[in-house]
């Protein structure tokens, strides 16, 4: 065997093995599940199913290019705050007592909100580990800390789940949540990642765009978005949604990540204006918009909702995009102003409550 031959055998040995390394690790759990026969059958009949997959209409055509990235992840921006992001803690206590009547929101950080509402309380996408990422060793930081503990968590009632990216769906938190009886409200296929990490199958509600469940005297209703999934790859293998609560008094509208599109106004037209919005306004680019809304999109989709509140979210806790990190709050506050919409801006744990005068702080430009 001359040196040549030798030379091609290691390399192949090589790539051998670190094929084996990479399936072995995609066989992880925090890499999630497949859905089983009940679901696929759904998912199939899905109307957003298109060749196997589900997919937007019109389809996302990406116009990524490789430089044009490489330019933008090079660029100057200041992209995590140079001071320390103002947080207040929830501890134990807080989720002890019975939820009293009446619209609450605190805001935990990127897509997290806890919400109280007409006496459910509620998370959103509940991210509360140190990173976005299958592994706690590496991948995006918090660029603050969480003010709510997974050891903390107690009396959750309910889950809504945007969609299956690390920094949506995250397994310690998903597993803690399950062990206190909480109910998963989920796009379809996304169940089968939680059934995997151990949560009992009735708690789990796989759901298709437009379909309700009545939960403790509230209506959850999934709803449209235009993005994409996959936990391994861009897959498009689960449903992406919004999500709509509507109790007795109270309602609340969560947009998950969401391109902008006429959505917003057919939410608005089924199911009527939502007193409080939690829409996205970070993580955009210019090649991105048509799957992550700009914060002056944001704005646009609040005033198509008809919303009476704008609360922003996915934005200061992950370093995910190219812009700076407070650029996403100051454009959509900016915004807001010209086109008329009320927001509020509460530092991370700070409660919002319908009704009750809330004072905006400029926190994120580091003063009062």
């Amino acid at each position: 065997m001359n040196r040549l031959t030798r030379a091609i055998l290691a390399l192949l040995a090589a790539c051998a093995v670190l094929a084996s390394i990479v399936w072995a690790t995609f066989q992880l759990p925090a890499f999630g599940g497949l859905a089983g026969p009940a679901v696929q059958e759904r998912m199939r009949a899905s109307k957003q199913v298109h060749g196997g997959r589900f997919e937007n209409t019109p389809p996302y055509v990406s116009n990524l290019s490789f430089w044009g990235e490489l330019k933008s992840y090079l660029g100057d921006e200041v992209r995590e705050p140079q001071f320390a992001v103002p947080v207040e803690r929830i501890g134990p206590r807080n989720l002890a007592r019975p939820v009293p009547p009446g619209l609450r929101a605190r805001w935990l950080g990127h897509a997290t909100v806890l919400l109280e509402i007409d006496g459910v309380r509620v998370l959103t996408d509940p991210v509360l580990s140190q990173r976005a990422s299958p592994f706690q060793f590496i991948g995006p930081a918090r660029l603050h800390s969480a003010p709510l503990a997974i050891e903390d968590l107690q009396n959750i009632d309910a889950v809504m789940i945007s969609h299956d990216h690390f920094d949506h769906l995250d397994m310690d938190t998903i597993q803690a949540l399950a062990r206190g009886g909480t109910h998963f409200f989920v796009g379809l296929g996304i169940g089968a990642h939680l059934e995997r990490w151990g949560v009992p199958p009735v708690q789990v509600h796989d759901m298709d765009w437009w379909e309700q469940a009545e939960f403790r005297g509230v209506t959850i209703h999934c709803a449209p978005a235009r993005h994409y999934s996959g936990r391994k790859s861009m897959d498009n293998s689960t449903l992406w949604s919004s999500w709509m609560l509507k109790g007795p008094n109270h309602s609340v509208y969560f947009s998950g990540d969401s391109g902008y599109a006429g959505h917003f106004k057919q939410v608005r037209e089924r199911l009527g204006p939502p007193e409080l919005a939690l829409i996205k306004i970070g993580a955009y680019g210019a090649t991105w918009e048509d799957i992550h809304m700009s914060p002056e999109s944001a704005i646009r989709a609040t005033r198509d909702l008809g919303a009476t509140t704008l609360l922003p979210v996915h934005w200061a806790t992950f370093n995910l995009a190219y812009h700076a990190w407070e650029e996403p709050i100051v454009r959509g506050v900016a915004a807001a102003q010209v086109q008329g919409v009320s927001i509020v801006t509460p530092h991370p744990g700070e409660q919002f409550e319908a009704g009750v005068p809330f004072v905006n702080r400029a926190w994120y430009l580091n003063r009062p």
